[in-house]
């Protein structure tokens, strides 16, 4: 283990170290009431998420994930990949084997629209507005519970939810004290070492609790690497009614880039894991890979979050969060014109070299602040929660050239680009829910949000990049529940979100419009020991909707742009089937049509209206289901299926545009063994992924061009494709000694 401590020579750790001899000073001035209910003690806990989540029956569309349904699969996988098989999810991984770069589609919308928030703390990026989980790496054995909403949801700290909202709440505080020590390994080299702690309460007031984790996976692409390096550590402090926490968390990646995937047929199909990431030609004419061309990144979390219970129908949270993101991507490019990077040509007698080979790096480096009140009012009728986030953003982005075959006149460190974007995000929301009588409940959720966003400088094509937009969205949400008994209930709900689009999205037309979603939400659900069983409708109005083109940019991120009108209509259902007290059945489906109204596209140098058409990667149908076998205490089995439909990567409905339907299938295996020696416990647990090998692609891009090389006055549109092929079959095992 003191190789592991060394090795994550993380910046931040004299920084936590400081938060956390800071705060145990402070304890000394608490008086020294215990706590003896553990049931009080999950409750200040869950005050961190009480502002961003739903109960069960509220009438927000949802599904809860426990921290004991992660660990069974917490292999090393990302967070994204362990959500798979809930309702209506699409994940993929650019490594193909779910370590590194992975995403998360929900009802067929990108991650872009998904808002994800940690202890109710904003995580999505400011600019980007999407969530990179590969800088979290191996969270998900620091995680409490997760609670996925799909549609709008509730009102949520930071950017609206256009599809989902993801709310992370990480480790309860522990009475007693504990310690686990997990290791993994798999397919493509893959091991993941984990050292869990807790001191448990301290005189019934004070834990400190801590993780230390290391991924290291080859990929199942060429080339695709990951190491992924993390902590987690935190300080809980409990008197009486009053809970102070510190938590710092960081993750710092190095993956090797597979963002390019598979253009050419041939080569999909039979050289699946071909990676053209990095590839260049040599002096000799011979085709070699840069060994560098890496994404390297850390991101440091704190956050520090006071609960209070007031009495018996008040409490308050005050949250406040730093973040601080720091990082490049590497990349070898050949024959690259100096005027591209604002360098002159280099003259040489009569001869004129205006280009060369290179290797630059591109840097994001960014400050994130968050700010987090809100109070709590309950009583036997109602649920009355208000409250304001406010969140500032600074990100500096510039790139380097540090190598050249021919250096031109530039220095060491020079910028070749350098620019730097503002944003600011304050919101105020006040909640209820309003208990009529034993029957009839009702909800209201009003949201008002304040956007600024600003940049300055140039961008990564060396070209002036200024935007300067506010925004004001309001946001209302209302519904009803009906219970007609203790086991059943109905609701529905409409909600209405606002977003903004994103940098990318300025920087591909400038011209580019915030979207706007109504979203109609009709369910039941059915609750009872054997049968639990919930469905319903959905319709998503959009206006303007940010779909995704198809394309990606140089740098594998999707490209986007209002759709005008479009909507999303939808049936899910989702049940647990408890056959006997040894085997049960999870099923679950998700069936849609999702149009936009209208597409007028360029077409052989012409604008052709196509009318209706598919909204891109949003499948039809979606199902999962797992089979749960259970002989005997502490012995469990699951096969895990799940199915896409086919679905379109542009919004034209090209055949050539068409990714294949796919049906992937799991087997999960764990094992508890109780011990009285050193350990208390010995957890053995096993995954086989895609046991049948099917070999298949979940992600892709689709993209067109004029062509009118041939003939200047015929212009033709080409089309072209491109895949993500995930992993054959592949496996991983684990143990855990807990003690």
């Amino acid at each position: 283990m003191k190789i592991l401590f060394n090795n994550l020579s993380f910046r931040s750790r004299q920084s936590s170290q400081a938060i956390l001899l800071f705060l145990l000073l402070s304890f000394s001035a608490y008086s020294q009431e215990k706590v003896q209910d553990s049931t009080k003690l999950e409750a200040l806990d869950e005050v961190l998420v009480k502002a961003v989540r739903v109960n069960a029956t509220s009438p927000i569309t949802h599904s809860n994930i426990s921290k004991e349904e992660l660990q069974k699969r917490n292999l090393g996988q990302d967070v994204p990949i362990l959500l798979n098989f809930l309702p209506s999810v699409v994940t993929t991984s650019d490594a193909g084997a779910g370590i590194g770069y992975t995403g998360i589609r929900v009802r067929g919308v990108n991650s872009q629209s998904t808002n994800v928030t940690i202890n109710g703390i904003p995580y999505n990026d400011s600019e980007s507005l999407g969530s990179y989980w590969v800088n979290l790496g191996d969270f998900a054995s620091s995680v409490e519970s997760i609670q996925l909403q799909r549609g709008v949801g509730t009102s949520t700290n930071g950017a609206g939810a256009f599809g989902a909202s993801i709310n992370v709440l990480t480790d309860a505080v522990s009475e007693n004290p504990f310690g686990e020590l997990a290791n993994s390994y798999g397919s493509y080299n893959t091991w993941k070492h984990t050292l869990k702690f807790s001191t448990g309460l301290l005189n019934d007031q004070i834990e400190i609790a801590g993780r230390l984790s290391q991924i290291t996976s080859d990929g199942y692409v060429d080339r695709a690497s990951s190491n992924l390096k993390s902590y987690f550590l935190q300080a809980t402090f409990i008197d009486g009614n009053t809970m102070l926490k510190a938590i710092t968390f960081s993750g710092k990646e190095v993956t090797y880039q597979s963002w390019n995937g598979i253009e050419d047929p041939y080569v999909l199909e039979h050289d699946r894991t071909f990676n053209s990431a990095g590839i260049y030609t040599d002096a000799n004419g011979n085709v070699q890979f840069y060994d560098n061309e890496v994404d390297d990144y850390q991101q440091d979390h704190y956050q520090f979050h006071w609960n209070e219970r007031i009495n018996n129908s008040w409490s308050t949270n005050l949250a406040l969060n730093y973040t601080k993101g720091k990082g490049y991507f590497e990349q070898y490019k050949e024959d690259q014109e100096f005027a591209d990077y604002g360098l002159p040509n280099i003259e040489i007698g009569t001869e004129t070299i205006s280009e060369t080979d290179l290797v630059r790096r591109r840097w994001l480096d960014n400050n994130f602040y968050v700010l987090n009140a809100n109070a709590n009012y309950k009583n036997e009728a109602l649920d009355l929660i208000f409250g304001t986030s406010l969140s500032t953003y600074s990100g500096d982005h510039f790139g380097e050239i540090i190598w050249a075959q021919y250096a031109s006149n530039m220095m060491i460190r020079d910028r070749y680009y350098n620019g730097n974007g503002k944003k600011l995000d304050l919101s105020g929301f006040a909640k209820a829910s309003y208990k009529m009588n034993e029957h009839v409940s009702l909800y209201l959720d009003l949201q008002e949000r304040y956007v600024s966003y600003k940049t300055t400088g140039t961008n990564s094509d060396v070209a002036p990049f200024v935007v300067d937009k506010h925004y004001n969205f309001f946001n209302p949400k209302a519904g009803i529940t009906y219970n007609m008994n203790e086991n059943n209930n109905m609701y529905f709900s409409y909600a209405r979100a606002n977003r903004e689009p994103n940098r990318d999205d300025f920087e591909n037309n400038p011209d580019i419009q915030p979207e706007q979603l109504n979203d109609f939400e009709l369910g039941w659900r059915h609750q009872a020991e054997v049968f639990t069983f919930k469905t319903n409708l959905y319709y998503m109005l959009y206006n303007e909707q940010l779909v995704l083109t198809g394309a990606i940019n140089d740098v594998g991120n999707p490209i986007r742009n209002n759709s005008g009108k479009s909507y999303r209509l939808g049936l899910e259902m989702e049940a647990n089937i408890k056959v006997s007290n040894k085997f049960s059945i999870q099923p679950n489906l998700a069936l849609s049509t999702n149009k936009n109204e209208e597409t007028v596209v360029s077409l052989d140098g012409e604008l052709v209206d196509l009318g209706t058409t598919n909204i891109s990667f949003s499948p039809n149908i979606v199902a999962g289901n797992a089979f749960i076998f259970t002989p005997f205490k502490g012995f469990q089995m699951a096969l895990l299926s799940k199915f896409v439909g086919e679905q379109y990567m542009g919004n034209t409905d090209s055949e050539t545009s068409k990714l294949d339907s796919y049906f992937v299938n799991d087997f999960n295996v764990m094992y508890q063994i109780e011990t009285k020696s050193i350990f208390k416990a010995i957890v053995i647990s096993a995954l086989v992924n895609n046991i049948f090998g099917e070999k298949y692609s979940s992600n892709g891009f689709y993209y067109t061009y004029d062509d009118d090389w041939s003939d200047p006055n015929q212009i033709t549109t080409i089309e072209g494709t491109g895949y993500y092929p995930q992993a054959t079959t592949n496996f991983l095992l684990g143990v855990t000694l807990k003690f």
